[in-house]
């Protein structure tokens, strides 16, 4: 799974990347400040089952905290876009080839309107943040666009003498961007589209590549700096303006100088908690006192959470609909190493039982006999649908 964190310049991106990674990235206030892609990895939070049998876990990758278990999924900060990008304009090809693989967009906005359509500075609420949602879904659609245009021609008349469906051929030119070739024919259904390609318009050919835009690239919405007053402001519009996006009120500032206060244990903070405490022990400067203040006044009161963590949530486990499931054994919880229940794998909504003997490795995946609900205690076949939080053991001949 890959997450791109997507936005104009100077949007705020690279904050929330870091907010989210603690990874060392470059933060200005001035256009392209991102040039290449980082990568890194940020952390899903979900409910551990280690609570469920009174057990404290042990992962082999992410962590635990309390009963919160932070799974790692990997994120990607790409260049910010600009209008035109599709043709290629500021970082605009780069951008969109690093976007392929991405299998959910979180898109920053700069809810204060304190930056242009260009990621420059202006006047705090002299831009409406409501043009870079529709701007980002136009650049796509644009972009989606070309692709299927470029070939049209020769591989609707290929598609038509060699008597193959139109999602076929659509879903082999779209398969670097997650595109499969029921999900084309789906949309072909939806639009009530020509069999035959060739007699597809223009406009068909737009509509196919926006409906394949928000199939492939599902998108959630940070409202990024609502600790300002125009960014406060701005936010009932843009929920009304936009009712089919998840827009989630964040700080992604807040958000990096709690962790970060966190890091140097001047605080007690996990990341999507409503609260911090500043430890006992602890001397804080003026500053530092006056910052956390903000923080919590402006930001935790008024919104329960900076945002960051939640919108990574929301992407994962609403937009995506993946569940957190658990390998574990009815009689031992632990692996060869004592370690208890180790490992937490995302998984696609409607996951078998099956699905997950291959998903932990495909000789038990083959040698499937049956599951075990660890929590219920009851043996399930291999049709049987997980749900998050489910601890399943897997018995098979190996």
């Amino acid at each position: 799974m890959l997450i791109g964190i997507v936005g104009k310049p100077s949007c705020g991106k690279s904050t929330f990347f870091k907010a989210l990674t603690l990874a060392e990235v470059a933060i200005a206030p001035y256009p392209f400040t991102t040039i290449k892609p980082n990568r890194g990895v940020g952390y899903v939070r979900t409910a551990c089952a280690d609570r469920s049998f009174g057990v404290q876990c042990n992962p082999r990758e992410g962590y635990c905290s309390d009963g919160n278990r932070f799974v790692p999924v990997e994120l990607l900060d790409v260049a910010g876009l600009v209008p035109g990008a599709h043709q290629g304009k500021g970082l605009g090809n780069q951008f969109l080839d690093d976007l392929r693989q991405a299998h959910v967009l979180i898109h920053i906005i700069d809810a204060s309107g304190s930056t242009n359509a260009n990621g420059e500075p202006v006047p705090e609420g002299s831009h409406n943040p409501a043009n870079d949602i529709a701007f980002l879904e136009q650049e796509l659609d644009l972009w989606y666009l070309s692709i299927l245009k470029k070939p049209w021609e020769k591989f609707s008349r290929q598609a038509l003498m060699e008597q193959k469906k139109a999602s076929i051929a659509i879903a082999k030119q779209f398969s670097g961007l997650n595109a499969t070739e029921k999900m084309a024919a789906s949309i072909i259904e939806k639009l009530k589209l020509a069999e035959n390609p060739i007699k597809w318009t223009e406009q068909d050919l737009a509509s196919f590549a926006t409906e394949l835009r928000k199939e492939t690239k599902p998108m959630i919405i940070a409202a990024n700096k609502v600790d300002t007053e125009s960014g406060k402001k701005n936010l009932p519009a843009l929920k009304q303006q936009f009712p089919h996006y998840t827009i989630i009120p964040t700080s992604a500032e807040a958000e990096l100088a709690l962790k970060e206060a966190a890091r140097k244990e001047l605080i007690a903070y996990r990341a999507g908690d409503p609260w911090f405490t500043i430890k006992s022990d602890i001397e804080l400067t003026p500053q530092q006192r006056k910052a956390l203040e903000f923080i919590r006044q402006k930001v935790l009161e008024e919104y329960g959470i900076t945002g960051v963590q939640e919108t990574l949530n929301k992407a994962v486990f609403e937009v995506l609909k993946y569940i957190a499931i658990f390998p574990g054994g009815l009689n031992k919880l632990s692996d060869q190493y004592g370690r208890v229940l180790p490992d937490c794998f995302l998984m696609p909504q409607n996951t078998t039982a099956l699905d997950f003997a291959y998903r932990i490795h495909t000789d038990i995946g083959n040698s499937f006999i049956r599951a075990i609900d660890v929590k219920k205690r009851i043996t399930v076949g291999k049709e049987h649908l997980l749900q998050t939080g489910d601890v399943v053991e897997i018995v098979s001949d190996k």
